[in-house]
């Protein structure tokens, strides 16, 4: 890696204890460097959920190691001391909903995590409208989300989800609800934001749609993850 990316050891989660304990996650190791968009897929039940939310720092592993970057975050217990920060300014999430909030504008709802971070009004909206004007969205910048196609909505949560930068974003089934050429359409510009900003993606999905276009795919069953060269073809 070349100072940026995630790196994940040995990761382990059980829930409960004794003869009643499950064990989730069973022994992970995972890799993602910048600029990379990697596919996470498995049946439900299989960890997936898990996962991602050890890797959001949702949740605390049982055991093993993460790396963001330079710095290793987690190593049989955390190794940062404030998991908010972690998330709001190193973590970047995009979920199947774009959970745009109603009564802010376009600009406004990708700004609030920059100034959440305690950036100048000015800064965060400055950064703002670059993003939205790399996602073909500037024309909406003023719009309510009520207002939005389901398209320019996933483009500006994408937006909101990279507007701090931060060296990972996990988006969970970001194109379940779009049809073929709309969920292409986001891959596509995924790809084009984890190249530019040199961002590590990981995408967790079913959707088959979308499946070929990765380059990595790991598949997790039962807690373990299995990585696979994928067929890497590029969005139409």
């Amino acid at each position: 890696m070349d100072g940026g990316g995630i790196r994940i050891q040995g990761l382990q989660k059980s829930y409960g204890s004794g003869d009643t304990a499950v064990q989730a996650l069973k022994g992970v190791d995972m890799r993602v460097d910048p600029g990379e968009v990697v596919g996470l897929i498995g049946p439900s039940g299989s960890g997936k959920s898990t996962l991602l939310k050890c890797l959001g720092a949702v949740i605390e592993p049982s055991a093993g190691r993460m790396t963001l970057g330079e710095e290793v975050i987690y190593d049989d217990g955390w190794r940062v001391g404030d998991l908010r920060a972690l998330r709001r300014d190193r973590i970047g999430f995009i979920f199947q909903a774009p959970y745009l909030i109603p009564f802010l504008d376009v600009t406004d709802n990708v700004a609030l995590p920059p100034m959440l971070a305690g950036r100048s009004n000015f800064e965060a909206r400055q950064r703002a409208r670059e993003l939205l004007q790399a996602l073909d969205v500037e024309h909406r910048a003023r719009a309510m989300p009520a207002q939005l196609s389901g398209g320019e909505q996933q483009r500006v949560a994408i937006a909101r989800g990279l507007v701090n930068q931060p060296p990972v974003v996990l988006a969970d089934e970001p194109t379940a609800p779009l049809d073929s050429q709309r969920a292409l359409g986001v891959i596509r510009i995924l790809n084009e934001m984890a190249g530019k900003f040199r961002t590590a993606i990981i995408v967790v999905t079913h959707d088959e749609k979308i499946i070929p276009t990765f380059k990595r795919i790991y598949h997790i069953r039962d807690g373990v993850t299995y990585e696979e060269e994928g067929e890497g073809r590029a969005p139409v």
